[in-house]
């Protein structure tokens, strides 16, 4: 299945780096519980690791989110032909995108403030989600 070099190391580095976010996020999440045991107060309005390392999760997923897309873009597009796309697939996947995204977007606090603070808490998902139904709308 694997028969490019190329294509193997680079499913061989997004395991890596895959396995190491999840170690990271696992060793801060403890450090988090850690805190919390010892009382140690927050600032509500800064961003601590924890927070942090999710905004960079959510943004590296948006990121092979997006680039998902894109082979089977270049693959119809070399060959000229939607041929063996599952139009299902890509319906329910459309679908999906659309109902997510726009269930961030209902979700959004009614105050100014709330909402900017909101938007930019939910950014990234919002980007994959919306950005993925416009692309699977050229795949199709």
């Amino acid at each position: 299945i694997l028969g490019s070099k190329s294509l193997k190391n680079f499913c061989i580095t997004w395991i890596v780096v895959w396995v190491g976010l999840c170690v990271i996020s696992l060793c801060l999440l403890l450090l988090r519980n850690q805190d919390w045991s010892t009382g140690i107060k927050r600032n509500n309005n800064s961003l601590d690791m924890i927070e942090m390392s999710g905004f960079i999760c959510g943004y590296v997923s948006c990121v092979f989110y997006l680039g998902s897309r894109f082979p089977q873009l270049y693959k119809n597009f070399q060959r000229k032909s939607t041929e063996g796309t599952s139009y299902l697939l890509f319906a329910l996947a459309m679908m999906g995108n659309c109902t997510y995204g726009l269930s961030l977007v209902l979700k959004m606090p009614a105050t100014e403030s709330s909402r900017a603070l909101y938007f930019s808490h939910h950014l990234p998902w919002l980007i994959g989600s919306f950005g993925v139904l416009f692309i699977d709308i050229f795949v199709s």
